[in-house]
């Protein structure tokens, strides 16, 4: 186990990983709910910019962020050292610990669809479908950031309960009773 973001979130190691190689490897396991909600904003604002300013050359640096993220949570990830570090701090608010999978398995699509549009842009000049997806990540981000609708959580719990997911991977996301209210 080692301490991540402000100093309170643990981490583990993926399973069966001993290797100083992949030792960097970790995911917060909880996750700070409210450090969540502000890196999503960031991504919400990049990505919103992108599509009104026409800029799809931002889907490269959402897609490191998204793919730093996945692999490492925070560590790699300037937007999100900036938030745990800095920002959540100093809000002052109280930790919302929430499960890690479900918000590592939403990072994971942000990951997908931001790596197709970097691509698509790069390889392919397909600046349309770049901003199309850029604009599903700004909807997707946004609604995290400002109600706490996590798209690809929900999609994870419905995944266990559809048992397309093991239910030991997240107790708590196949079990809504087990949840806090609201969430």
């Amino acid at each position: 186990m080692s301490t991540e973001g402000s100093g309170t979130l643990t981490t583990t190691r993926p399973a069966g990983s001993t290797s100083p190689l992949t030792s960097w490897m970790t995911f917060p396991d909880p996750v700070n709910e409210i450090a969540a909600r502000c890196v999503a904003g960031g991504v919400a604002i990049t990505a919103a910019v992108a599509v009104v300013a026409g800029l799809p050359w931002l889907a490269v640096p959402l897609a490191y962020g998204f793919v730093a993220r996945v692999l490492a949570g925070p560590r790699f990830s300037p937007w999100a050292r900036i938030v745990t570090e800095v920002i959540v701090p100093r809000l002052g608010m109280a930790e919302r610990p929430v499960s890690g999978s479900p918000k590592r398995f939403a990072q994971g699509i942000g990951a997908v669809l931001t790596t197709i549009a970097a691509v698509a842009y790069l390889a392919f000049g397909a600046t349309t479908v770049t901003l199309a997806l850029l604009a599903m990540v700004a909807v997707a981000a946004t609604l995290e950031a400002v109600f706490a609708f996590c798209i690809g959580c929900k999609l994870f719990a419905l995944l266990i309960r559809a048992h397309v997911l093991p239910e030991r991977v997240c107790v708590a996301c196949s079990d809504l009773t087990l949840r806090a209210p609201g969430r």
